[in-house]
């Protein structure tokens, strides 16, 4: 039975990247040995697009699909704006047919998309 899914990021500096999601973004983590945060993420769901060229990752010697994060909010403006105020950087905003668009600058110089949908998800809005 599958009971979740386990993103990995690969950094130049996880640690500076560690630190800005548990003490900037506030996700929840657990210690899983010698400072290795593993992180609670919001719901989540998944969606296969075409890939244009090779888009592999090799990991432990399997070829592994490649993956692009980007965070849900309901509100992109206010949640840019909160985002500002705790010096978090976003890129300029963009508009596309499935939603507005941004990404957050990580202390490492990475990138992670944060958007807000303007598609029906898979992620319960109704959340108590």
């Amino acid at each position: 039975m599958i009971i979740g899914a386990h993103v990995l990021f690969y950094s130049e500096k996880p640690e500076a990247d560690r630190t800005f999601f548990r003490d900037v973004l506030g996700l929840p983590s657990v210690d899983a040995g010698e400072g290795w945060l593993i992180f609670a993420l919001p719901p989540a769901e998944a969606a296969f697009h075409p890939a244009d060229g090779h888009k592999l990752q090799q990991h432990g010697g399997r070829d592994l699909l490649g993956a692009v994060l980007y965070l849900m909010c309901d509100d992109l403006a206010a949640t840019m704006k909160s985002s500002q105020s705790r010096k978090v950087a976003c890129s300029a905003v963009e508009e596309e047919p499935w939603g507005i668009k941004t990404t957050i600058r990580l202390p490492s110089g990475g990138e992670v998309g944060l958007y807000q949908p303007m598609h029906p998800t898979a992620v319960e809005r109704g959340r108590k």
